[in-house]
């Protein structure tokens, strides 16, 4: 009975492994590396946590750009992922400043008109944080409607 519950299970090795900071030689994961680690990390969980993933890395003509593009149910979500290292004062989110958010939105703005009806169709941006300490399980959480919330509850204009 156990072990039909096990095969059954599905093991997904990075979400459930211990955080490599440093590579063998002792030399740091360059920032690239972390970054696309903690993309992956994210695309991982929003699916698993009942999210469709639809696009990763959505660079639209003329500029903008979504980290993920995905379905929550009936809401298309377009998600901005912030990976760190360390858990400092601040938020990893609050790395996603003005210029950021005008790069998002106009990613969101290009994948919408890409769609017929998008006037029908139920929309956020959320950011999700992906906390990696070496030798500790990574920690991922998501911010659904993270710009509307920075906005200090005026709503965005897209």
């Amino acid at each position: 009975m156990v072990r039909a519950f096990i095969t059954g299970f599905r093991f997904r090795p990075s979400l459930n492994s211990l955080s490599r900071l440093t590579q063998p030689d002792g030399s740091r994961v360059d920032s690239a590396a972390i970054g696309q680690w903690g993309e992956d990390l994210a695309a991982q969980w929003l699916r698993r946590n009942g999210r469709k993933v639809l696009y990763r890395n959505y660079r639209a003509p003329g500029g903008g750009e979504v980290d993920i593009v995905c379905r929550h149910g009936a809401m298309l979500t377009f998600v901005e992922v912030k990976t760190r290292t360390f858990e400092g004062r601040e938020r990893a989110a609050m790395a996603v400043n003005a210029a950021k958010e005008k790069l998002i939105l106009k990613g969101a703005q290009a994948w919408l008109r890409m769609l017929d009806e998008t006037k029908e169709i139920p929309r956020r941006v959320d950011i999700v944080e992906v906390l990696l300490r070496e030798g500790e399980l990574p920690k991922v959480t998501v911010i659904e409607g993270a710009l509307k919330m920075r906005e200090r509850g005026r709503e965005l204009d897209w």
